[in-house]
């Protein structure tokens, strides 16, 4: 898979400030821990992906940060407030946006949001300039008029991101947005939610099974399994851990290939393993992205460069990685 997580190293630098904090957090229901231990800490600004299977204990976690559930044991803060003893607190700071939004089909988009802005207590003129921005923000300029019971799927999570954004909140929580949308409407979605952290500085916790999608929008990822916090961090770093210091595989053709070139290459400074795969072809297991290098280097040597590939292990090595190891040490399949 090819490199597409650009996301942390072209952001600008930004202060460093905790906004969810969560430490030792546990969630037992009776004989089940839903979620075991969880420490993590997201910073402002920041979009973080929250990446396991269904039944992993996202959406646990998720409604613990809310104070929609009590931790049985480890505390929880959002926006530097306990959710156990302050959820109302946390709820006027937060934007919440599940996987299925309910709406009143027979009212207009802009209606449903002037009612959500009647509830968080906006005044109505602020409202309707409000409900007017972010309507033509989402996309749903068009369709602010519309009743909510003639609109797409995909129509229905733009509105709901509008719905979560009229209280202008610090955090927004998104728990599997993109369920049921088409492809394009996937990317319309996650380019926005990358839009909206970077020009405004809001966080982002991103909840999925998706890694593809994930992947393209986060500046870092946490895996989840069996309720327990296996890794995080940004692709780069996961894959720098995960595969023994060699996070990019590179492909070469060239012809003629010679045994003094395959060597010559083998030797590279950045160059870790190296294994022909035919004649004309090796494959070097490299720290570095050295691909330039190595490309030069074959020219240098007089032979033609047939062909050159650069793969970084992605989110969909690294969960499986990762993956396989805990079904290895534990026996168990989620």
């Amino acid at each position: 898979m090819d490199a597409v997580l650009g996301a942390a190293s072209s952001r600008p630098q930004r202060e460093q400030e905790a906004m969810i904090e969560l430490t030792s957090l546990t969630k037992q229901y009776g004989e089940h821990r839903a979620v075991d231990g969880l420490d993590l800490t997201i910073q402002k600004g920041e979009i973080f992906g929250l990446l396991g299977p269904n039944g992993a204990g996202k959406s646990t976690t998720i409604l613990m940060m809310l104070g929609l559930t009590e931790p049985t044991s480890g505390s929880v803060t959002v926006c530097g407030i306990d959710s156990t003893r302050n959820p109302i607190r946390v709820k006027q700071k937060v934007g919440y946006l599940p996987d299925d939004i309910g709406f009143y089909d027979d009212r207009s988009g802009r209606e449903n949001l002037m009612l959500t802005a009647q509830l968080n207590r906006i005044p109505k003129k602020e409202a309707e300039l409000r409900a007017v921005e972010l309507l033509q923000r989402v996309g749903l300029e068009h369709a602010g008029e519309k009743r909510v019971g003639t609109y797409s799927r995909g129509m229905r999570q733009r509105l709901g991101l509008a719905d979560v954004l009229i209280k202008q909140p610090d955090v927004i929580i998104l728990d599997e947005p993109t369920l049921g949308i088409d492809p394009e409407g996937v990317r319309e979605f996650m380019d926005l939610i990358r839009t909206l952290s970077r020009k405004e500085g809001l966080t982002v916790l991103l909840s999925s099974h998706h890694l593809h999608q994930v992947q393209q929008v986060c500046d870092r990822v946490g895996l989840f399994v069996g309720g327990r916090l296996l890794a995080c961090g940004d692709v780069d770093s996961l894959s720098r851990q995960l595969f023994s210091g060699e996070p990019y595989a590179i492909d070469v053709e060239a012809e003629p290939f010679s045994e003094e070139l395959f060597a010559l290459l083998k030797e590279m400074d950045g160059v870790c393993s190296a294994k022909r795969l035919d004649e004309r072809r090796a494959e070097f297991g490299c720290q570095l992205d050295v691909s330039g290098l190595i490309a030069r280097k074959v020219v240098e040597t007089g032979a033609e460069l047939r062909q050159l590939s650069r793969k970084q292990y992605g989110l969909d090595e690294i969960y499986r990685r990762y993956f396989e190891s805990e079904v290895d040490r534990h026996g168990f399949s989620v």
